[in-house]
């Protein structure tokens, strides 16, 4: 691993980001840009911007490297803490919702 990124308490489902991102995989960061800026799902945003600050934390030690030679090696969408919520429903009764958040962990090597 030359460079990592963490994107904490993202405020979408880890399973909608999990759509996104496992087409990425074991991709160089160039492919995943273009393949990211071509999907039509509102948690590409956020991944878009986490690769990018991975790849500028790999530039920060390796100033020579380009987008087409680091790897993703590792990227992950584990869940985060839940926010809880209340609604009214019949009878006087609340049904609970519940937002969840996700955090997404991205690592970069170079190309082998």
């Amino acid at each position: 691993m030359i460079a990592k990124a963490i994107a904490r308490y993202v405020r979408m489902t880890p399973r909608k980001v999990g759509y996104v991102i496992t087409p990425l995989r074991r991709q160089t960061v160039a492919q995943a840009l273009a393949k990211l800026s071509a999907v039509n799902r509102r948690a590409a945003q956020p991944v878009t911007k986490l690769i990018a600050s991975a790849f500028a934390n790999a530039r920060q030690r390796h100033p020579e490297l380009r987008e087409e030679d680091v790897v993703i090696s590792k990227l992950v969408a584990n869940e985060g803490p839940r926010w809880k919520r209340f609604r009214a429903a019949a009878f006087g009764r609340a049904a609970r919702i519940l937002k969840r958040t996700t955090h997404i962990v991205v690592e970069l090597d170079k190309k082998s």
